[in-house]
């Protein structure tokens, strides 16, 4: 999330005549993330204050962008903890601000940790695989728009700034996972990019926290179910600081790594296919954040509030996912 676009509160007042939400009091830019404008939303109606969050759509065209809403929407419907649109009078859950797709969601509960408990992975990885069930029912279909497709047309613009040897693994991981796609691999909607800041938690009177819901869908597709398992494993279980017992960041904590696992599996559980393309999907999710972060810092979008992310880290976390032939996998 970021902000690209400016929004004002004048600039909202008549826009928001579209939805029966009341009047907006207060609107706030969000400045972490990279691809839309972002902003928490206050309204006002009745006398009761309700808090929202406003996305205006910088590279998602309004023919595109039904998929994820609808995706949301559904998987809201069905039960997981997820930030469904409002529709405005028409009925449309879109509508077009400064000339640009925006929706508004519902601000849901909670805030990420950064430094999650196994307990709070466990819930997560529940979720997930309860989310990739509900999603079967979900009829539309949209390949990962972040998929192979993606990094084919992506990794000539970054080349250029790689040294030699950079250059060298980014090519030869390409060829590595252009020969393996498994595409027998159970498949369905897939969140694609479900960091622990992409995931809220709600703090408790008695000091623990509840899952308070999965936001930013808007890199969500079809694919394997495992791709989003590995997306999840590269960030919630790995060192994300050198203060973590001699290890250094993006190293794999096999006991976090398992925990997520057993989670996942006792909701749905994981195939003998999926445990030999394992080892493939780390490196691809490896890949996929590699490849994107490369592009976001090399070729950054003007912004009025961006912060781009560092490469070096999932380069580090591929490095050692070709290294290790013995990752963790259910007991």
């Amino acid at each position: 999330m970021a902000v690209f676009t400016s929004l004002t509160l004048d600039d909202l007042a008549l826009w928001l005549t579209q939805y029966d939400l009341g009047q907006a009091i207060e609107l706030r830019g969000i400045a972490s993330g990279i691809e839309n404008s972002n902003f928490f939303l206050s309204t006002q109606l009745a006398g009761v204050r309700r808090e929202y969050v406003l996305t205006i759509f910088e590279k998602l065209t309004a023919a595109e962008l039904p998929f994820y809403l609808n995706l949301t929407a559904h998987l809201n419907a069905a039960g997981v903890p997820c930030p469904g649109p409002e529709k405005g009078r028409d009925g449309h859950n879109f509508h077009l601000l400064k000339n640009k797709p925006a929706a508004i969601v519902r601000r849901l509960p909670g805030a990420s940790h950064l430094r999650p408990t196994d307990a709070q992975r466990a819930e997560v990885a529940a979720m997930l695989a309860f989310m990739h069930l509900a999603g079967q029912a979900f009829p539309g279909a949209q390949d990962n728009p972040r998929g192979p497709h993606w990094w084919s047309v992506t990794a000539p613009h970054v080349l250029p700034f790689l040294d030699d040897p950079t250059r060298t693994l980014l090519q030869d991981e390409l060829r590595y996972q252009a020969a393996h796609r498994y595409a027998a691999l159970p498949r369905g909607p897939i969140h694609a990019d479900l960091f622990r800041d992409n995931v809220l938690f709600e703090e408790q009177a008695d000091g623990s926290s509840r899952l308070g819901g999965f936001i930013d869908y808007y890199f969500a597709g079809c694919d394997a179910l495992l791709f989003d398992l590995a997306v999840c494993v590269n960030d919630w279980c790995i060192v994300h600081s050198a203060d973590h017992g001699g290890r250094k960041p993006g190293d794999l904590i096999d006991t976090e790594a398992r925990v997520f696992l057993a989670a996942y599996h006792r909701v749905r559980p994981l195939t003998d296919a999926e445990h030999t393309a394992w080892p493939v999907m780390l490196r691809a999710a490896a890949l996929r954040f590699w490849l994107s972060r490369l592009y976001d810092f090399h070729l950054p979008r003007a912004g009025e509030m961006i912060t781009p992310h560092d490469p070096s880290h999932f380069e580090r976390i591929l490095r050692l996912r070709r290294e290790r032939a013995d990752l963790p996998w259910i007991a």
